[in-house]
């Protein structure tokens, strides 16, 4: 219920949705900002380096998500991709992005969109060209690092067609079902991977 009405707010009333995201991001700064800076990331192999999204040149990302196929953003739509989007993201306390480049190339980009009551929901997505080759599964310690770090609750939707995403996930993380959406898509708890 609550899902069907953020969307309908983000869709019908802009103006509020960005009040609320503003007041969001706000919020979760003065709770986990502090807690943010103690965030290391050491399980990052060698060869690949971790950078912020706030960091990058919004053209840059903006390059990168028109590159990817078509057929790349049929499970993965959760913003827009464009420079006005990008920079807004760019700008929330509450949007925690990065992204995995390896010889100055961006081969993942993985985000948590935060709330200020502990929970937040996990999206990733592989460059098209690196896909195959273990980098959902780094993108998945990198949200693991950030999320448990500072004591965050990590959920998303995962399409059951979406083959190789569930599989990284799951390597990664336990997963527990929550419910199955109207659209076929899982709504998942990721938890830490018992030892």
């Amino acid at each position: 219920m609550l899902y069907k009405i953020a969307h309908i707010i983000r869709d019908k009333f802009s103006w509020l949705w960005d009040i609320i995201e503003y007041l969001n991001s706000f919020l979760f700064n003065i709770r986990y900002g502090k807690k943010l800076e103690n965030v290391d990331f050491k399980n990052i192999p060698e060869g690949y380096e971790v950078t912020p999204i706030n960091a990058i040149e919004t053209k840059r990302m903006v390059e990168f998500f028109a590159c990817q196929p078509e057929d790349a953003f049929k499970f993965f739509h959760p913003h827009g991709f464009d420079e006005k989007s990008i920079k807004k993201l760019q700008k929330s306390k509450a949007f925690l992005a990065y992204i995995l480049v390896q010889d100055q190339n961006i081969v993942g980009y993985i985000f948590l969109r935060c709330f200020f009551n502990g929970k937040c929901f996990r999206g990733k997505m592989v460059d098209f060209q690196h896909r195959g080759k273990g980098v959902g599964k780094i993108l998945g310690s990198i949200a693991n690092e950030i999320a448990f770090g500072i004591g965050l609750k990590m959920f998303a939707t995962v399409s059951p067609d979406n083959i190789a995403s569930f599989a990284s996930t799951k390597a990664v993380n336990e997963i527990r079902i929550i419910k199955r959406m109207p659209n076929g898509d899982y709504f998942i708890e990721e938890l830490p991977k018992s030892e």
